[in-house]
């Protein structure tokens, strides 16, 4: 059918109307083209996500020199994403084979990509690693310097676009949950430029929140950029108060994040973190005043047992028992006393009797009863006959007195 060259109503005598199929078909027609059939591109990948199912969808995108993107939509099949030799990742530079497509349902066109290699990683993935390992140099994203959110504050900032459902949800949950104060420094949070803007509204709630919150709603690899400039970075960990960062979705990860003390995954799961929940508080304050109320009255029953205690001891009746109880015991460790020192008195005296026995019958006293003497020569006693000589003057020691006696004559016994 010739698309072109349509038949006139005979009506009005003006081009019948296409039907949207019928214009689908025409753009589809013309898609054909064999200059749009097996072609390569080369450009940056951005929007990369890998489906469950094994395709990949993203788009490569070109700088333009107005600094305006140029971007194509791209689709890769499970069976032709399964034979790439590495995995695809936002902000690489890539070179797809594919051929234009136009899919219907959706009114739109997309490169549907048979084989892609890497051309090199994008300019700004390139400058991202770079400036990713000088700030992890300085130390600031080290996890000792994170800070804990204040449990109660009185006022929360919020660095984000005027503009948006950002500030709508983040004003909502605080509202619902624990309404406080909300302090607002505009900034764009898109844009080359957007970073000279996030800087300065960071540093205006210096001393005028407890907490602050920076956050943008989700977007791509380039509009989410800015929150990776090392300004942004640096005025982040300067700042004199706790910051939580909820840029982008939950996959997406900019420096600021790793810079932030707490990263929250959505803007709304930020304003959850930095203010508690006021129906959960009031549920525990009443399990908390429970809790005390039942310690009171264990503590009150406790106390009243006690004072019954002191009162049934404090009755005369039960001092004169105890007292009575008292003596009685005193009168039987007394009587076991006695018995325990007249047996022990008794055992040591037999003790000292056969000492003394023993003692007695070792005695050289006991030895000179039975008529033996000891000789002594000048206070010694005399051992051997040696020892004397004739006219030698000797101490003779009887059991019953000594004698004292002139050698006449020495006789030496020869047989010993």
């Amino acid at each position: 059918m010739d698309w072109f060259n349509q038949p006139e109503d005979p009506a009005d005598g003006k081009n019948t109307p296409f039907s949207v199929s019928e214009l689908s078909a025409l753009i589809s027609g013309l898609l054909d083209d064999p200059r749009l059939q097996d072609i390569r591109v080369q450009g940056e990948i951005t929007n990369y996500k890998h489906h469950g199912r094994g395709h990949r969808y993203f788009s490569l995108s070109e700088k333009g020199g107005d600094a305006t993107a140029a971007v194509i939509k791209c689709v890769m099949w499970r069976s032709d994403a399964e034979r790439l030799p590495f995995s695809p990742e936002e902000g690489m530079k890539v070179t797809a084979t594919g051929s234009i497509t136009h899919y219907a349902p959706h009114g739109a066109y997309q490169l549907q990509v048979k084989r892609m290699e890497k051309s090199g990683l994008g300019e700004k993935y390139l400058l991202l690693e770079q400036w990713k390992k000088e700030l992890s140099a300085e130390g600031l994203f080290a996890e000792t310097r994170k800070r804990c959110l204040p449990p109660f504050p009185v006022r929360v900032g919020v660095v984000t676009s005027e503009t948006g459902a950002v500030i709508h949800d983040i004003r909502n949950v605080i509202g619902r949950r624990y309404p406080v104060e909300i302090v607002i420094s505009p900034t764009a949070v898109q844009g080359d430029e957007a970073h000279r803007e996030i800087v300065p509204a960071i540093r205006r709630l210096a001393g005028r929140a407890d907490v602050i919150i920076i956050a943008r709603g989700g977007g791509s690899f380039e509009d989410l950029f800015p929150f990776n400039h090392p300004d942004v970075v640096r005025a982040i960990a300067a700042c004199p108060v706790p910051v939580v960062s909820a840029v982008g979705h939950e996959v997406d990860v900019t420096l600021a994040d790793l810079a932030a003390d707490v990263r929250a995954p959505t803007p709304s799961a930020a304003a959850e973190l930095v203010v508690p929940d006021r129906a959960m508080l009031m549920s525990w304050l009443q399990e908390q005043k429970a809790r005390l109320g039942t310690a009171l009255q264990g503590m009150i029953a406790r106390a009243r047992e006690e004072v019954l205690g002191y009162r049934d001891r404090l009755r005369p009746q039960r001092f004169v028992r105890k007292i009575g109880e008292r003596r009685q015991q005193a009168a039987d460790l007394a009587e076991r006393l006695d018995r325990g020192w007249s047996t022990r008195i008794e055992r040591e005296r037999l003790l000292l009797s056969r000492l003394r026995t023993s003692l007695e019958a070792q005695s050289p006293v006991a030895v000179l009863a039975r008529g033996y003497c000891v000789a002594e020569k000048e206070g010694i006693v005399v051992r051997r006959i040696d020892a004397i000589a004739v006219k030698d003057r000797i101490k003779l020691r009887f059991y019953d007195g000594s004698s004292h006696v002139i050698v006449e004559r020495v006789d030496h016994d020869r047989n010993l």
